[in-house]
């Protein structure tokens, strides 16, 4: 069957099956993770309204909250978490495209690896990446969830991490939500701690980096170490 003579709801799940996922907009995309409009608009329709209130980024989209997606007509709860799912499967995605064992040169390889993780996200988290003595990536993980304001580690499971994975050197990074890249007196102080610690097992701390939006502090590059 033609696609014109389907309904507007299944067209892009037509056009993906004859033309390839390649074929479709992010409006098609994002449209069959919906699978269906409102009385007054199509599906496509409804995705298209959706992606331009997000300047049409993915990223933006990200941001949003179920609360945020059911105030356009015809999003309810299911199709707003099919929405926020779909967005958080990339994400995951991204991660485990990280090839095994990558060599961390600099702060920008660091950054690169965790930026997905922690560029969008509304409270803090507190990431570590954990490196072999070629400063290779042998583990990266999330060590914490916090609030608006800070997100807390607790040294002692840091480290167990790294001892259990064999690591000499450790990278740390957090997010600042609200966008400034200026260290909190917290930072400097639990970055402190952290190498104090580190030096007592003989595992190094090589950076702690400050991710927002779209760029980083790193506190080797400032100095800061």
């Amino acid at each position: 069957m033609a696609i014109k003579f389907l309904a507007e709801d299944d067209r892009p799940r037509e056009k993906f099956l004859q033309k390839g996922k390649s074929s479709l907009s992010d409006s098609e995309l994002l449209a069959i993770i919906m699978g269906s409009g409102n009385k007054d608009e199509n599906v496509i329709e409804l995705a298209r309204k959706i992606l331009n209130s997000v300047d049409n980024s993915w990223h933006q989209l990200s941001l949003l909250s179920v609360k945020d997606l059911m105030k356009f007509k015809g999003i309810g709860i299911t199709k707003a978490i099919s929405i926020i799912s779909a967005l958080e499967i990339g994400k995951r995605r991204t991660v485990q495209e990280i090839p095994e064992k990558t060599v961390i040169g600099n702060s920008n390889d660091a950054y690169l690896i965790l930026k997905n993780q922690l560029s969008d996200l509304r409270t803090e988290e507190f990431w570590a990446i954990f490196l072999n003595n070629s400063n290779k990536v042998i583990h990266v993980s999330q060590l914490t969830q916090g609030g608006i304001s800070q997100s807390i580690v607790d040294v002692r499971i840091l480290y167990k991490t790294a001892l259990e994975h064999f690591s000499t050197g450790i990278i740390i990074a957090h997010n600042h939500p609200s966008g400034s890249l200026k260290p909190s007196r917290e930072d400097i102080s639990i970055t402190q701690k952290i190498k104090e610690a580190g030096n007592i097992l003989s595992i190094q701390l090589l950076d702690h980096i400050i991710v927002t939006q779209d760029t980083y502090f790193s506190f080797s590059d400032a100095g800061l170490l």
